[in-house]
């Protein structure tokens, strides 16, 4: 074989290679959605490997080839809920307009990605989990998972923040412990009533006492000390 032949040859595995790759990473990520909104919409016990494959517009064979059992399926959607949680509300924060990044705005979005499909569907894990050992087994390890996620973007949203080093943790865990109970209101009756809200507003305004606005930043001071 040529040069010429060999390095068309190696190129067009290449293509091939990275369409396949591409091919099998849209099959694995409408598989994961579609297992999120069983999830949601159907609970634990009605969501099936058929189902999914149903809402996906896989074939079973498809199905079985990436995911084998249900556990599986529900065990690689479990990872796809944490990165893509984290990912969007870091993104979200990240597009806030100026004034919006205090803590305020951060606990709005938290209580928006509370409030979310991806949320309601790992809050279903949980409390399925309680009964079903094996999936117990699966969520040991999420709300510990969670709130070091919480804290890491805690510490990276707000690195200037003084409060003592092991103050922080203990208080976003009492916020997520509350969030979650929030959102399990919020699943029965979408606050209605504005109860959930209220609880949020009280959480906020705690906050602001804790971790205060950095305000606007300082102008720039000369040599002698005055302003400029």
């Amino acid at each position: 074989m040529s040069v010429s032949r060999r390095r068309r040859h190696s190129r067009g595995y290449s293509d091939s290679r990275r369409t396949q790759d591409e091919r099998r990473s849209r099959t694995r990520a409408r598989l994961l959605d579609a297992t999120m909104e069983c999830l949601v919409e159907l609970g634990w016990s009605g969501t099936s490997t058929t189902e999914v494959a149903r809402r996906a517009g896989v074939s079973r064979g498809a199905q079985q080839h990436h995911y084998p059992t249900k556990m599986a399926l529900v065990a690689a959607a479990l990872e796809h809920l944490l990165a893509a949680q984290r990912l969007a509300y870091e993104t979200a924060f990240a597009v806030l307009p100026p004034e919006r990044h205090n803590v305020e705005g951060a606990l709005d979005l938290l209580w928006e990605v509370f409030r979310g499909r991806p949320a309601k569907a790992l809050l279903e894990l949980a409390m399925a989990a309680r009964t079903d050992e094996e999936l117990r087994e699966l969520c040991r390890d999420l709300d510990g998972r969670i709130l070091d996620a919480i804290l890491d973007t805690f510490d990276r949203l707000f690195p200037q923040n003084a409060l003592p080093e092991d103050f922080a943790p203990v208080v976003l865990r009492s916020l997520y412990a509350t969030f979650v109970g929030l959102s399990v209101q919020n699943a029965l009756d979408d606050d209605a009533h504005g109860h959930q809200r209220a609880v949020l507003q009280m959480i906020k305004d705690i906050a602001r006492l804790i971790i205060p606005d950095p305000g606007p930043a300082a102008p720039p001071r000369g040599p002698d000390g005055g302003l400029h």
